[in-house]
Parts: structure tokens; sequence; C-alpha cells
């Protein structure tokens, strides 16, 4: 199988540590060569030597959009849709905020229970902001969401890969439905964005946020993106008016005037160093498209899943991501009392997976530079790990504080 893989020489592009096999990559992408070369450079010649002319001479003004625009095909958008800044929680701050501006007559903003946790927290924060009477966060369970659709919800706000379970909704057909009953539609597309095909403008998607440092491989705390269909641009208005989301921020205006493109959704500086390490990472994309790694995705998950299966001491995992190819992410997630600790004793054995709370293990698969061998191998760590419950040990039943 990784004989025939086309996407097989992408590894080479990654520096990955020996003896380790990558699970995580859902999460927190690994290094790539290009972007610590990128730091380099920005480090040594671009900050280093040539200083403040930098924000000119190496485009450092222009990277939101520069980056914006190579994140766009990888989501289906159009130019001037998409731009790079702040983070998922800032930019959920600003689209909901955008959003019930262009729909005053109403005020709910629905989403389901189990939506990451801070889509419903910048929601909640918004409504004590400004009063449930122009904000009222509104959930229900993931199987009675259309159900709940209706007159009076002004916004949806969904994240199309549940991070717990991995399993996918139908933007198109959900964005559909709300959008036959006035309602707008918030995506969050964390765990989707460069694992999963994505067609915003094709599906007619409203708004759309997404993080840089899990399958974009942007590193740690990578900066996020925005998307906003064309046709809301000139309308809307979004609360953070920074200084940079200003129409000629360079005059120095005493009063906001807001720009009719994308751009309005800058606040602050950009992070120049963070926002060039997405930059370089994100030229993994140029040669390939995203229907590759969905297939490489699909076949990765599928093995584990049937190795996983063959094995009796693994009976015990109880898998709760959809088997079906149209409803998984690139992600599985296993069930079990020992969880957390079975976690860690298999980083302990060189696997890195994750878990999250209350008992779920989480595998995260990266097509770009996982191979098959690592799904074998990483199965095989798995049926020891739990078979001879090395798990059971106090060390790897300590909580961290990241898990």
């Amino acid at each position: 199988m990784d004989a025939k893989d086309p996407l097989a020489a992408k590894r080479a592009e990654f520096y990955l540590p020996e003896n380790t096999i990558y699970l995580d990559g859902n999460s927190l992408g690994p290094m790539t060569h290009a972007a610590k070369d990128r730091v380099n450079a920005v480090m040594t010649q671009q900050w280093g030597d040539d200083l403040i002319t930098s924000w000119n001479k190496h485009q450092w003004i222009d990277l939101p959009e520069i980056v914006g625009e190579k994140i766009a095909p990888i989501i289906g958008a159009g130019p001037g849709q998409v731009i790079c800044c702040d983070s998922v929680s800032i930019n959920l701050f600003k689209v909901i905020s955008a959003a019930l501006s262009l729909n005053p007559s109403r005020h709910k903003v629905l989403s389901q229970n189990d939506n990451f946790p801070t889509d419903l927290y910048m929601t909640q924060g918004l409504e004590n902001l400004l009063g449930r009477e122009k904000c009222q966060l509104v959930t229900t369970k993931e199987e009675d969401i259309l159900d709940s659709l209706d007159e009076s919800i002004a916004v949806l706000m969904l994240t199309q890969v549940n991070f717990r379970t991995g399993r996918i909704h139908d933007i198109q057909s959900i964005t559909e439905k709300a959008h036959q009953l006035g309602i707008l539609v918030i995506w969050d597309l964390a765990h989707s964005a460069g694992a999963i095909p994505v067609k915003v403008d094709e599906w007619g998607v409203d708004f759309a946020v997404g993080c840089g440092y899990k399958y974009f491989n942007g590193g740690p705390g990578a900066p996020a993106f925005v998307y906003v269909a064309e046709k809301h641009l000139a309308a809307l208005e979004q609360p953070l008016s920074g200084w940079m989301g200003h129409a000629s921020p360079f005059e120095f205006s005493p009063d906001y005037e807001k720009p009719p493109s994308i751009k309005q959704f800058l606040c602050g500086t950009p992070g120049v160093v963070s926002m060039s390490v997405l930059d370089a990472s994100l030229d993994l994309f140029t040669d390939i498209n995203i229907e590759m790694i969905r297939e490489k995705s699909l076949a990765l998950t599928d093995l584990f899943i049937e190795l996983v299966n063959q094995e009796e001491s693994l009976n015990q995992l109880e898998i709760i991501t959809p088997l079906e190819h149209d409803e998984r992410g690139s992600q599985i997630a296993y069930c079990h009392d020992d969880a957390y600790a079975i976690c860690q004793a298999l980083i302990a054995e060189g696997v890195i997976a994750d878990f999250r709370a209350p008992n779920i293990l989480r595998f995260g698969f990266s097509p770009l530079f996982l191979r098959y061998a690592d799904i074998e191998k990483s199965v095989e760590l798995l049926i020891d790990v739990v078979s001879e419950k090395r798990y059971d040990s106090e060390q790897f039943r300590s909580r961290k504080a990241v898990t």
C-alpha cells in the first residue's frame, strides 16, 4: 500500500522524530522543513537584517491576505473571501456578531450541545455582553438539529466534524434547510479543513472559521482563518474594528471606516512569525488536491479499524466513529474506562494519540505524512498495551494539564 501511495513523497517534507508514530495531527500538525527554513529567514534576514522595512520588502503587511488566498481553494472558496487572522475563538466572536447584524429581527443562535466548547463559550460571552434579547444560545442534540430549525433562529452554528466522535455533518443539506427558513449559517472547519473536501461557495455557506495548526501544519497557536461569502461583505458589521481592518489603516484616521472587503475582519497587527510559518506549510497543498488526501485518509482509517477488529483483546474498545465513509472525518475514536491511561501508555511506546473527556481515546490520521506501515505498527503496540495492561500504572493515570 505504501509503494502505491501517490502521496508517499510528501512525508519527506516533514520533520518527524525517529521511533515515533504520530496519530495526533488532527490536534497539532508536525513541523515541515519549509516552516523551519521560513522561521530562520524571518528571524535572521527579515527581522534581523531588514528590520521594519520588511513590512513592505517582505510583504508582512499582506500576509493575512496571501495566506487566506492559499487556504481558499482548499475549502472551495473563490478569491477575496478568506483572510488569515487571530484565533478560531476570536473569529467566532466576529462572525456570530456579524451574522446577527444581518438578521436583526431574530436573536437565537442554535448549536448542538456537544459542539466544540469554544464555539459555545464565545456565544455565551456574546449573550452576556448583549443580553438575551439580542443574543440567545440555544442547543440541541446532534440528531435533532434539523427538527430544531424554525423561523425564530437567527444563526445556526455547527462544526463540520465532531471533535470527539469524528462524525461529519452534511454541510450542503443542512445549509439549504437553514436558508429556506431565513437562517444564516456558520461552519467551524477546524477539524476538517485540509483533510476532507469542503466546498463553501458551492454549498452556499455564509460564514466559516478554521485553524491553521491541525491539518495545515502551521505550528502551535498558528493563526486561524475566516471565510465570508462575498454577498455579505458590504452589508455586515463586526464589532472588533481594529486598525488593520480600517479601509486605510496608515492614514491613522480617528474614525473607523470599514473596507467593503474581507479585510474588515482584521483587527490588530498580525503575528508575522507564526503567519509566515503557516504560509510556508500551506505550500504542501500546491501540487495535490483534497480528493487525494481524502482517499488516503479513508484508506488509513479503514485499515486501522480492520486491524483493531481482528484482535480479540481489543474488543473492549468501543468505536464511536461512524463506519460509513461519508459520515467519517479523518479520525477514529474509541470509548474505554481507562482511555486516558491507555493513551499515556501508548505515548510511552512511541505512538502519540490523545484523550478527550470523559473516556475517549482518539487517533488522528494526517495523510500527508502517515504510512500504512505506521498504522500496522501502531495497532500492534495498542494490542500490547491493552492485552498486557501496561496502562495499569499510576504514572499513566495521573492527569496532565493537557490531555
